[in-house]
């Protein structure tokens, strides 16, 4: 018998080593409404807004009690994955940070530190690459591990997992719930129904340096990789319904300045393009997102369906991933994964269409932004 180890070793062995926690690392949202202009103060750090333009930007989480619905998604996403890991024998604690709210990324890390954890992998709740859902995270991790090396004390190594928009346990929640929201449309507009592929737009100059991707170069991976995730459903769904419905991607919760070019169209603009072409109902499906938080919750269900209900334009809206088992599953497969790779083994690497699976740690200048700020879990 050989000594050598196996080199193409499944990677559903309940062995985490070299890493001895995961930490969930989120966006954080407002719990109450004296919450809310200190949220969007850390969210707005730097940029100079006053106070009462940040006043009237919270009005939507005024209209949800001043209380943001992430919190609470994360704390059942928690919840799923310590019991995922706990039924498959992985002997793994999981963490939980914010970048803008409590429990703040900082407080997390230093209880870790403090716990005694020396590796650790990170799971951030974006599934693409661009710099707001990769990169920024990477710089926020860096930021506190800083703050813990001011402070004496040890500072852990931190891993990011890689991208997992295209994996099964992410991909086949998402059908499903499109199924679930074919059914909630009356039955005589369901076969003629679009599906509109919705994720948070972002500049087109950020676009085009996010990646890097197969095909397209150092750039473009943040829309490749949506358009890849979008196919894949299309296409489950043709399979499961005998129907072959046309879908595009369209762009959500626009924040920028109106110079400056971002992805386009947006969600309603769509909305009124379509119900124009007289296609008698639209199916929009969050693919952008891990769960249904804020943008979800008004984008869509309120501004994007009160312009479809001012159309007269029947829409339903799939659920996000949220705390759906098969994705708890999904990220024990990703630690295991990456935990044999660190090992010096080839485990398998579950992903769908044609991206293939993510790179496991981000290149120098990835997704970079224009004023550069030290990163973690990365090659810079």
């Amino acid at each position: 018998m050989s000594d050598q180890p196996d080199q193409s070793a499944p990677a559903d062995r309940a062995d985490a080593a070299p890493y001895d926690a995961l930490l969930l690392l989120s966006f954080g949202g407002p719990e109450g409404p004296d919450d809310v202009v200190p949220f969007l103060e850390n969210v707005t750090r730097g940029r100079g807004i006053p106070r009462e333009r940040l006043k009237e930007v919270g009005q939507h989480y005024f209209l949800f009690g001043g209380v943001s619905p992430i919190n609470e998604q994360n704390r059942e996403l928690l919840a799923a994955l310590r019991k995922d890991f706990a039924g498959h024998g992985l002997d793994l604690p999981v963490y939980w940070g914010n970048r803008n709210w409590a429990p703040y990324l900082t407080d997390t890390l230093r209880e870790m530190s403090e716990a005694g954890h020396r590796r650790i992998l990170v799971l951030a709740t974006s599934a693409y690459a661009s710099y707001s859902g990769c990169r920024q995270y990477r710089e926020n991790l860096a930021a506190s591990l800083a703050v813990l090396a001011e402070e004496g004390r040890e500072v852990p190594r931190v891993d990011k997992l890689r991208h997992y928009f295209n994996h099964p346990g992410f991909v086949e929640p998402m059908t499903d719930a499109v199924l679930t929201a074919l059914a909630e449309l009356p039955e005589k507009v369901r076969d003629g129904a679009r599906l509109a592929f919705t994720t948070h737009s972002i500049p087109t100059a950020a676009a085009d340096t996010s990646g890097p991707v197969p095909d397209h170069g150092d750039g473009g991976a943040y829309v490749a990789q949506h358009l890849d995730t979008a196919r894949v459903i299309a296409g489950a769904l043709r399979e499961a319904t005998g129907v072959e419905r046309p879908w595009e991607l369209v762009y959500q919760s626009r924040s920028g300045a109106p110079h400056i070019p971002w992805l386009e169209p947006d969600i309603c603009d769509h909305l009124e393009e379509v119900h124009a072409a007289g296609v008698p109902a639209v199916v929009m499906v969050p693919i952008g997102f891990v769960s249904d938080h804020m943008e979800v919750k008004y984008d869509l269900d309120t501004e994007a369906a009160a312009k479809a209900e001012e159309l007269g334009l029947p829409v339903a809206r799939a659920a996000t991933v949220g705390a759906d088992p098969r994705f708890a599953a999904a990220v024990r497969d990703l630690v295991l994964e990456r935990a044999a790779t660190e090992r010096g083994l080839s485990p398998r690497r579950c992903a769908l269409g044609a991206l293939g699976p993510s790179h496991d740690v981000c290149p120098a200048g990835c997704c970079p932004a224009r004023n550069p700020l030290p990163a973690a879990a990365g090659q810079d």
